[in-house]
């Protein structure tokens, strides 16, 4: 442990801002402001100018305790003898980074208290030390094991089972539909292991651009998936029972080969420093969200000419990998986006394709309205959804999300769909994505658009489509539509389906 990690002072200057700090201060702006980690995160970093191990520890320690708030929030609960309203709120965050460095980092307790204690003086909560002190000595004082013993007593079905895995009881139903639509009822507990296991960096070698020596060199810079990353904590599992099993090494489905033909897993460390990534040929996109841009570019043979629609194309990955795949067939993309800033980062995204694409800003509803009769033969419509599917890439969508939020976002997805079919051209084929296993924003989407233009439209086979991408991967399993998991296949909670317009 070093002077950056303990919070202690390495001279008389002055104070370096400890990895500590930095996490502490991306969880209050993610509570306070709404921020986003992932975004947040290496701004801080960067600026904290903190080594390689300590912005590892850093970024550990800031998704770690924003994935198992509501666990943490449980035992310090009990150990406080107080409710959570009851403790301010910048201190219950220091206390929240205290709990999982003691519970889930393997840091010696009289280590993480120390520090922990140190951060609350820091950031200006004297008075509460004593407090700080007194409530994660007694944290450390049980395993994660004997609290989940006290926190989930008395407690059964999905509220066991939120409470023990950190996820609302309202997703922790949401999702346990979602298996039982597949007869997989017995997985809900290692789905929601999955979502608390930090994922390992994913890249995509965009077609046509990314040459062999990018992707070695790429391969180069992956990880042994049984040595955790520097300064992560222990992943974990689920045992028979549901309970936390803790081990050295990630769930199997994060080990296993890449599902994507383009795809590389596994990459240490700051992706950026990779050649190919610097360049812009490898980008860092989810499998999941690589197959659902091929299972559109390659569902059938490109032809010259073709017009292809990305209509909510923010920020941009899926984009850019269709940019690729339609410069290869002869292909011209347009890249709709809503908001401005996103537009933004599509554009950037794009930047390098020259002609073959365009970025439109607009909302997305307004295509097929406007009486110009532009037909596109390919359509992606990577919908806005709850993102339940990216709860481990994401954490605090899980606190933010509420049950009364899919309604409204069913409704939109709806109406991009009905666009999306008013520009389909004769054959051509759209895809729908989101990333998001909730029923009502896939299957029931499904079934009711299918209901309103059953006349011209057919679905397609999207299983064997995205099994052949996948070299047959037997974890894609058979269907109308697919729906990807963590726990089997290392990707996002992506659901694909395919349409065909048909007369």
């Amino acid at each position: 442990m070093n002077a950056a990690d303990t919070g202690q002072r390495r001279d008389r200057g002055p104070r370096r801002t400890s990895a500590r700090r930095v996490a502490f201060d991306v969880l209050r702006a993610v509570q306070v402001d709404d921020a986003y980690a992932n975004l947040l995160l290496p701004t801080r970093i960067r600026r904290a100018g903190l080594s390689a191990r300590d912005a590892a520890f850093a970024t550990e320690l800031t998704y770690g305790s924003i994935r198992m708030l509501g666990r943490y929030d449980a035992i310090i609960a009990l150990a406080s003898g107080r409710r959570i309203e009851q403790i301010e709120s910048d201190v219950l965050d220091v206390m929240r980074l205290g709990a999982h460095q003691l519970l889930a980092m393997r840091t010696p307790t009289h280590a993480a208290v120390s520090a922990t204690v140190e951060l609350a003086r820091e950031i200006g909560a004297h008075r509460a030390t004593g407090f700080v002190n007194a409530v994660l000595r007694k944290v450390g004082a049980r395993t994660d094991e004997e609290w989940d013993a006290r926190i989930t007593e008395g407690r059964g079905g999905d509220a066991l089972l939120a409470t023990r895995w950190s996820h609302p009881t309202w997703v922790v139903g949401a999702l346990r539909d979602a298996l039982a639509a597949e007869r997989s009822r017995d997985e809900l507990a290692a789905l929601l292991a999955a979502d608390n296991v930090a994922p390992r960096v994913q890249l995509a070698a965009l077609p046509g651009l990314a040459s062999d020596e990018d992707v070695e060199a790429a391969r180069a810079n992956v990880s042994d998936p049984g040595v955790p990353d520097a300064g992560a904590g222990a992943p974990e599992a689920a045992d028979d029972e549901g309970r936390p099993a803790r081990g050295d090494t990630p769930s199997g489905a994060e080990t296993d080969r890449p599902v994507s033909p383009v795809g590389i897993r596994g990459i240490a460390g700051d992706p950026a420093r990779v050649p190919g990534v610097a360049a812009g040929r490898l980008r860092v996109q989810d499998e999941g969200s690589q197959l659902a841009a091929l299972a559109l570019s390659r569902s059938s043979a490109v032809r010259p000419g073709e017009r292809w629609l990305d209509l909510c194309a923010g920020p941009g990955g899926k984009a850019a990998l269709l940019a690729a795949e339609a410069a290869q067939g002869g292909a011209v993309l347009v890249a709709n986006e809503l908001v401005p800033a996103r537009a933004g980062l599509v554009r950037k995204a794009l930047a390098g394709f020259g002609d073959g694409v365009t970025v439109v800003e607009g909302d997305g509803r307004r295509f097929g309205r406007d009486g110009t009769g532009v037909a596109f033969d390919r359509v992606l419509l990577d919908a806005p959804c709850t993102g339940l599917g990216a709860l481990r890439r994401r954490p605090e969508a899980r606190w933010r999300k509420q049950p009364e939020d899919v309604p409204e976002l069913a409704a939109l997805q709806s109406e991009l769909l009905d666009a999306a079919v008013r520009v389909l051209a004769p054959g051509g084929t759209l895809a729908y994505v989101t990333c998001s296993p909730h029923l009502a924003e896939t299957r029931g989407q499904v079934d009711a658009l299918m209901a309103r233009h059953g006349d011209v439209l057919a679905q397609v086979d999207t299983a064997s489509v995205v099994r052949a991408i996948a070299a047959r991967d037997p974890r894609v399993a058979d269907g109308d539509t697919v729906q990807l998991w963590p726990h089997r296949i290392g990707t996002d909670a992506m659901f694909i389906a395919l349409f065909r317009r048909v007369g």
